[in-house]
């Protein structure tokens, strides 16, 4: 059999770095006075091209190239997927909700492509060096997205409290891949997992273990290392925060399950509790906070923490179980997340207007899809039936109480109560009629953009699918779950 061509396994990878290196050069290339909002097309294209090719990896066989240092797999491939479609929908989302006259929209749209590089070289790689490469490719786009805003306090606060603490978790995950190295003197994924439970120097592989986990948690913002994801959320314009608080996340878990059930799985003794009290953690922080805030993004920012906490509870299923659970998990959530984050982006406008609960007030009689819209997602993230957060929870669940952890279980099903209260508040909210001397003074909704409306319906459209015909993602999932614990040859 002829041998696969080393560029075909980052085909994804090389689509997104030209379609951002394009947007770059025309950017230069137009005149002053042209609008930018082209260039958001041209992303959006490349997008989709990136997402097409990640399909068409599919009919690859199972295997690495670049010297063993990024993979293609049925793994790779489903948040490849993923991480394409959430960024597709962010950038529709910000092709009608950008100003005409925002600065540097070319930067903004590029920033997008190059971090959906890194996210998608992050669940690819087989090497640790790479791992790190391609999660600073992701964050400094990221970093510098969260402040794109600079004309506000907010903007510029956001983006250096996120590069901070960023940089001082990334230096946490470096200091482990080294320790590591020690150990073992390699930092080639299956290399490490082949020579880690005979390492002479097992302090040392226990502490790699460790610092690494830092640094992804603090990526997927789980309690106690979350401090920065509220100011962030709320710094950040909203298209970005829909970006933040899906597609960076996807990637970190899937570099997550990489670590604990490929990179140290003889280490399940010791990750599995750490994770278990982590999980807890993040549930409760996250749900109580939540309860506290009146600003919407900085309510959602807190959800999404305690979500962080739901999906690590898969982490407690044994084998296939918990991988196949915490990846499906990370779709339903990218799908609803996304589509709030739409409709709270039409409702408070790029400069955040109405960023309070109360400014939602009668929001269904103002546009009635918006509010309908907004329920919608509420009930999904709540975790009613026939929705994607229902089976999503579900089966992070049910792998916690196939891998013994029963307690886990019903603390999450408590913080899922727990959630309900500020998220059916928001819907409440939402359709509460305003008397005569409100609605007079009620900020008109705008009307929703094609693009909006494609975002929109990208989300609806796997939310639903999610919660009532989840066999083929889940299938989908077990898949990227047996390849995971499969070494490429």
């Amino acid at each position: 059999m002829n041998p696969v061509p080393d560029i075909f396994r980052i085909l994804p990878e090389v689509i997104l770095t030209l379609t951002g290196v394009l947007v770059m050069l025309l950017d230069a290339s137009f005149p002053v006075l042209w609008a930018r909002r082209p260039l958001g097309w041209v992303a959006a294209f490349g997008a989709t091209l990136a997402l097409w090719a990640s399909l068409w990896q599919l009919s690859l066989p199972q295997g690495t190239g670049f010297y063993s240092t990024v993979e293609t797999s049925a793994f790779t491939i489903f948040f490849h997927v993923l991480i394409c479609g959430i960024v597709l929908a962010a950038l529709l989302l910000s092709l009608d909700t950008l100003p005409a006259e925002s600065h540097h929209q070319g930067e903004y749209y590029a920033l997008i492509v190059f971090g959906a590089v890194g996210m998608c070289l992050l669940t690819g790689a087989v090497e640790l060096l790479v791992v790190f490469v391609a999660l600073e490719i992701s964050s400094i786009s990221t970093y510098v997205l969260a402040g794109y805003r600079k004309q506000t306090g907010r903007g510029p606060e956001a983006a250096i409290k996120y590069f901070l603490l960023g940089s001082f978790a990334t230096a946490f995950l470096l200091y482990g891949i080294a320790l590591i190295f020690g150990a073992t003197g390699t930092t080639q994924v299956y290399e490490i997992a082949r020579l880690a439970p005979s390492a002479p120097n097992h302090s040392f592989v226990l502490a790699a273990l460790a610092l690494m986990l830092v640094g992804i948690l603090f990526k997927v913002s789980a309690a106690p290392f979350h401090v920065w994801t509220p100011d962030v959320y709320e710094g950040a314009p909203t298209p970005v925060a829909a970006l933040l608080s899906t597609a960076p996340k996807a990637a970190a878990f899937a570099l997550l399950l990489r670590v604990v059930y490929e990179l140290f799985p003889t280490l399940r003794s010791i990750w599995s509790p750490l994770l278990w009290i982590v999980a807890v953690l993040s549930m409760t922080v996250g749900n109580l906070a939540a309860l506290r805030q009146q600003n919407v993004k900085r309510m959602l920012a807190y959800s999404a923490i305690a979500h962080a906490g739901y999906l690590l509870a898969a982490f407690a299923g044994l084998g296939t179980s918990g991988i196949a659970a915490a990846s499906f998990y990370t779709a339903a959530y990218a799908a609803m997340n996304v589509g709030i984050f739409a409709v709270v982006t039409l409702v408070s406008g790029y400069d955040d207007q109405l960023p309070l609960v109360e400014d939602f007030r009668g929001l269904i009689y103002r546009s009635p899809l918006l509010g309908g819209l907004l329920i919608f997602f509420v009930v999904s993230l709540v975790g009613i039936p026939f929705t994607g957060g229902f089976f999503g929870k579900f089966y992070s669940f049910s792998a916690a109480v196939g891998g013994g952890a029963i307690w886990l279980a019903i603390i999450g099903l408590l913080n899922s109560g727990l959630a309900a209260a500020y998220y059916l508040r928001l819907a409440l909210v939402t359709t509460q009629r305003t008397d005569d001397r409100e609605a007079q003074s009620a900020v008109p909704v705008p009307q929703a953009g094609a693009a909006v409306i494609a975002a929109l319906a990208l989300a609806v459209a796997a939310t639903l699918i999610l919660g009532i015909v989840p066999g083929e993602v889940l299938r989908a999932a077990e898949a990227a779950a047996h390849t995971l614990q499969t070494p490429a040859p």
